[in-house]
């Protein structure tokens, strides 16, 4: 199987599936909403509230800040993450513009 042609997409198109790719296991799900209820930077209680191993942990946070769904900060031994604004509006628009974009035709196949 051959790589990926990301150059003939468009910068939107490539961002939108590395956001949607980062997303697309359960616990990365879990992950985000947590952080999103908690409305504020989760500092290390992921482990007890996922009850998933902090390896784990650190690897799916890992997979969504390289997609920069999150970001973190270094607070003594403790790392903080949250939403990252800005990647999360874009991803709400260009999510609301894929799906707004189809309109039933009634008709198919």
């Amino acid at each position: 199987m051959g790589t990926t042609k990301t150059e003939i997409f468009s910068d939107e198109q490539n961002k939108l599936a590395i956001m949607l790719k980062a997303m697309a296991h359960p616990a990365r799900i879990a992950i985000l909403q947590h952080i999103i209820n908690a409305n504020a930077c989760i500092c290390g209680d992921l482990v007890e509230e996922l009850g998933l191993a902090q390896a784990t942990i650190s690897q799916h946070l890992k997979e969504l800040k390289n997609a920069g769904l999150i970001q973190g900060t270094i607070e003594g031994v403790s790392v903080c993450y949250c939403i990252e604004p800005k990647a999360w509006t874009m991803l709400n628009t260009e999510l609301a513009n894929f799906f707004g974009g189809y309109k039933d035709p009634k008709i198919c196949c």
